[in-house]
């Protein structure tokens, strides 16, 4: 047998190892427990970091926030078109509305016009039926107006003459004052003949007797109370026929005068030139 010191030495040598293993096992919740705190210091300089406002950014987010949420923007005030766009596009708008408007307008005005020519033709025919001149007298309307055709023979002018007959007053009157009802339209007073030479002292061809049975038309008018800014008179000689020549007949109705109520002429204007 061994001494009994030995032993216990040997006992408490084991002991001994026993309790340093046990020391540092009991030591290890310090690693965790740093590991632990430096975690939550990073975590609390990230925070610290994120609440860190730049106060120039935070001010131009908030401007732009409001600028893209202003009621003047949705009100319509501001136009996302460049600015020459937006005239040019402005213009057009503008220049169809005018030509709409115009086209309307002088719908309206044709109408009205069309209208007051066939109220004006309806009394001369009538007037014409009544006092036996419908033989003598011709009323149409045309894209020129309302023609009133006059034909000179046993009515307004002696063969070879520019002088009014007195049987021609009473019809000339009754046109005067029709077409004196409606001022704004011009008047053409047109010389018409047959194409039978004439060469006399006063007239050497046709041309110079249209031109004055026309201006003797158009002075009866003026002194009958027609503005003699609105007449006009011309003289075409036989350029115009309107039946052939080879008859009495025929050239009975080519000597005539046109008395032409204007299409267009304006309010109280003259004939167009």
């Amino acid at each position: 047998m061994r001494p009994p010191s030995s032993r216990r030495r040997r006992q408490q040598s084991r002991r001994g190892d026993a309790g340093g293993e046990g020391g540092g096992s009991s030591e290890r919740w310090l690693l965790t427990y740093a590991d632990m705190i430096t975690l939550l210091l990073a975590l609390f300089v990230v925070l610290f970091s994120i609440s860190a406002v730049n106060v120039s950014k935070f001010k131009t987010l908030k401007q732009t926030l409001e600028q893209a949420f202003s009621p003047h923007i949705l009100s319509g005030g501001g136009s996302i078109i460049p600015n020459g766009g937006s005239e040019a596009t402005s213009h057009k708008a503008a220049a169809a509305i005018a030509a709409l408007a115009t086209q309307r307008a002088d719908a309206t005005t044709m109408h009205v016009e069309e209208e007051q020519f066939r109220q004006l033709k309806e009394k001369l025919d009538t007037y014409a039926r009544e006092h036996g001149f419908s033989e003598s007298i011709e009323t149409t309307i045309t894209q020129r107006g309302l023609v009133i055709r006059l034909l000179t023979d046993h009515v307004l002018f002696a063969s070879g003459s520019a002088v009014l007959k007195p049987q021609a007053a009473p019809l000339l009157s009754e046109i005067a004052h029709l077409v004196n009802l409606d001022r704004s339209h011009g008047i053409s007073v047109e010389g018409n003949t047959d194409d039978v030479p004439i060469s006399t002292s006063q007239f050497p061809s046709n041309w110079e007797l249209s031109v004055a049975r026309a201006t003797g038309v158009v002075r009866y008018m003026i002194g009958q109370g027609v503005a003699a800014r609105r007449l006009e008179a011309s003289g075409v000689a036989g350029e115009r026929p309107i039946a052939p020549n080879t008859s009495e007949g025929g050239r009975s109705r080519n000597r005539r005068v046109e008395i032409a109520l204007l299409r267009g002429s304006g309010s109280e204007g003259g004939a167009p030139q």
